[in-house]
């Protein structure tokens, strides 16, 4: 009688423990580039900036990632497009800053508001369909948004890009160091997680994973399935012009190629590996990409033929994680928690108590 309470009580105080100390080494590894001294050396001659650089561009595709992730994993709906919002966003931002003199903060909040109403005008259509004319049709955008960037030279620079960017900041405080600039990525992804969690545990959020399941049976029950995806959508792809503005004022430089069909494929790739129906996940496959391809790029630079090999290394860990863990990465954690604390959802071990 008294020994499946005690076993309870046993897994609720491990699986603390796991979760708090998980949270300390991910504390530990967001900190850590800012705490080491200029200079810092790893092994292969990387020093501090250089793992910032990682770090901030990390942080800006998972910012991406999340969004996108919110759309694929939870309103079962994928994008083949999302480059193309990066894209406008960093335009905005770009264009907005360094031709017309418009300061930073209201350069971006003008991307975000011209991105949500592009997205929204697109995707009221778009999204009343069924099956995946939602992956075509984004496919299609970016193909378009391709076009206009290289091709509207008057405004976008074409291949040469818009250049002298301002730093993102202000009035006369700039974010001019690295450093700096990475604690507002930091806090720009925690805002964007904090914002994705609290949506996922809304009634929002049951809504988009019961239309995830069926759309027909989440109609039945009330549903407004339409009106539920185009949200996500718009959300998505907000996050998307928040990421591409930070971009263009981070690198003070955008040119169209950043922002084609490749990135959008990687960006998917990040979600999938990372694992969608999961906050945490697209952060986890955005970490793991940026790391695998910075560790390529070193590489290449003394084995030349090594830096091709990059779409078959993130091919196969595609394959390996569809078919080794198909919900993503983050089901490595969720399976540690899980063995630890079942105890306390067991059904037969709360039927002997």
């Amino acid at each position: 009688m008294s020994a499946a309470p005690q076993r309870i009580e046993k897994g609720i105080h491990w699986g603390n423990l796991i979760r708090v100390t998980g949270w300390l080494l991910l504390a530990a590894a967001v900190m850590s580039p800012l705490l080491l001294g200029e200079g810092y050396r790893l092994p292969g001659g990387i020093g501090k900036n250089y793992l910032l650089t990682i770090g901030i561009f990390t942080g800006i595709h998972a910012i991406i990632a999340v969004g996108l992730g919110l759309l694929m994993g939870y309103a079962g709906q994928v994008s083949l497009g999302h480059a193309a919002f990066y894209g406008l966003g960093a335009y905005t931002s770009a264009i907005l800053t360094a031709k017309l003199g418009v300061p930073p903060v209201p350069a971006m909040l003008a991307g975000i508001v011209l991105t949500a109403v592009i997205a929204l005008l697109l995707g009221t259509p778009t999204l009343r369909l069924h099956g995946h004319y939602l992956a075509m049709f984004t496919l299609g955008l970016g193909m378009i948004a391709q076009i206009v960037f290289n091709q509207a030279r008057g405004l976008t620079g074409g291949f040469g890009g818009v250049r002298n960017i301002p730093y993102l900041g202000i009035g006369s405080w700039q974010l001019d160091t690295k450093p700096e600039f990475y604690i507002v990525v930091v806090l720009a992804l925690g805002l964007t997680l904090l914002m994705a969690h609290n949506l996922v545990n809304s009634r929002t959020g049951r809504a988009l994973r019961a239309l995830h399941e069926s759309e027909l049976a989440a109609a039945i029950c009330g549903v407004d399935v339409a009106r539920g995806k185009l949200q996500i959508f718009v959300i998505s792809a907000v996050l998307a012009s928040v990421a591409g503005s930070l971009y263009a004022h981070f690198m003070r430089f955008v040119s169209p190629g950043p922002f084609g069909f490749v990135f959008s494929v990687d960006l998917l790739i990040m979600v999938v590996v990372g694992g969608a129906a999961s906050v945490w996940g697209p952060v986890a496959g955005a970490a793991l990409f940026n790391v695998l391809s910075e560790t390529l790029g070193r590489i290449g630079e003394q084995i030349p033929w090594v830096a091709d090999l990059d779409i078959v290394l993130f091919g196969a860990v595609l394959v390996a994680v569809i078919v080794f863990l198909p919900r993503g990465l983050v089901t490595l954690a969720g399976r540690r928690r899980g063995g630890v604390g079942e105890a306390a959802s067991r059904p037969e071990i709360q039927a002997e108590a």
